[in-house]
């Protein structure tokens, strides 16, 4: 029987995304899609690389029969819209598996710091699972609420979570991470415009970016508290965030055995790929839902260099939203999503 998915805030790019890798998952099918932006228009008009496969209508957010229709709902909606969306869902009966930021972070309070506003379903908070795959899988399985995590915290927190979960960062961790312009969101601003953002490079929010605090703590729960310095860039792509992270080590470490914790820890996954020889880059994985992950470490000064690539708008969002959804309906993790990236 096939599990019924909809999907609210089809129209942006995770959630155009989504609809692109659910309309070929053999055991989806597609209930529900709206986007009140676009209400009332055909999705491949929105989308033209979906028209021919996916023909529907977008149609207005009707919680409780999208609830009541739907086994599970995907909220790819700009942050706050979930937290008067998941509630209603939750109490029609489907599960949820929220894209943006409402459910990540457990502390009430350090959600009102990062978006500026209350977070008013603090009761969901305790049972909202954080949906890295790799490292709460066993959570995920029956979760109700799947908070998806950030595209920059899914590629840091792979990156750092064997040195973490070894004890070995003895400091506070400096993330240098640079992403493609469809991480901004497909709503047009100044500073995403082709003529700003083409030949150029740059950083911003330097050290109070919203995903910082959600990389503390991530990499808390998996062994130890962390400080992280997280200091993002914008560089003039499309897709991908290569993510370069600076560890002090508690004792020295040599090589082999730094590679030797990530084959450990990722030896077995589907998704994660520990480069050895080769550098991490985001042509590997553009659109695709692998990880390239790797680590170096400098003896002399008692630092590991941590890398990490990924297609921020698969294995950093939509991509892994369905690995979730393969995990919570007991289905192989790679269904729907076994496919390489694409190159050149």
């Amino acid at each position: 029987m096939a599990i019924r998915v909809s999907v609210l805030g089809a129209s942006g790019y995770t959630g155009g995304e989504l609809v692109r890798l659910l309309s070929g998952h053999p055991q989806v099918e597609l209930v529900h899609l709206t986007a009140s932006q676009h209400e009332g228009r055909a999705l491949g008009s929105v989308f033209p690389n979906l028209r021919g496969v996916v023909d529907r209508v977008l149609e207005p957010a009707e919680l409780g029969r999208i609830g009541r229709d739907s086994d599970v709902v995907f909220l790819a909606l700009p942050h706050g819209m979930a937290l008067r969306a998941a509630p209603e869902l939750l109490a029609a009966g489907a599960r949820v598996v929220d894209l943006g930021a409402d459910f990540r972070l457990k502390d009430p309070a350090a959600y009102a710091r990062c978006y500026r506003q209350e977070h008013t379903a603090p009761e969901l908070l305790g049972e909202a699972v954080y949906g890295l795959t790799e490292l709460y899988r066993s959570r995920v399985r029956a979760a109700r609420l799947v908070a998806n995590p950030g595209c920059y915290p899914t590629a840091a927190v792979l990156a750092l979570a064997p040195l973490v979960q070894a004890g070995l960062v003895a400091g506070a961790v400096v993330v240098d991470a640079k992403s493609g312009v469809s991480g901004a969101g497909r709503s047009p601003s100044s500073g995403t415009h082709f003529g700003e953002v083409n030949e150029n490079v740059k950083p911003y929010n330097v050290g109070v970016h919203r995903h910082q605090p959600e990389m503390e703590q991530a990499l808390a729960e998996t062994g130890a508290a962390v400080s992280v310095l997280f200091v993002p860039h914008l560089i003039p792509m499309t897709r991908g965030i290569l993510a370069t992270c600076y560890a002090p080590l508690a004792r020295s470490l040599s090589a082999e055995e730094a590679l030797g914790l990530y084959r450990e820890a990722y030896g077995g996954e589907a998704f994660v790929r520990v480069l050895e020889d080769e550098l991490p880059q985001t042509k590997a994985t553009y659109g695709s839902n692998f990880c390239d992950v790797t680590v170096r470490v400098d003896p002399e000064r008692g630092l590991a260099v941590a890398v990490a690539a990924l297609d921020n708008l698969v294995k950093g969002g939509a991509g892994q939203a369905v690995q979730n959804l393969n995990v919570m309906f007991g289905l192989p993790e790679t269904t729907g999503l076994w496919a390489p990236a694409l190159f050149p």
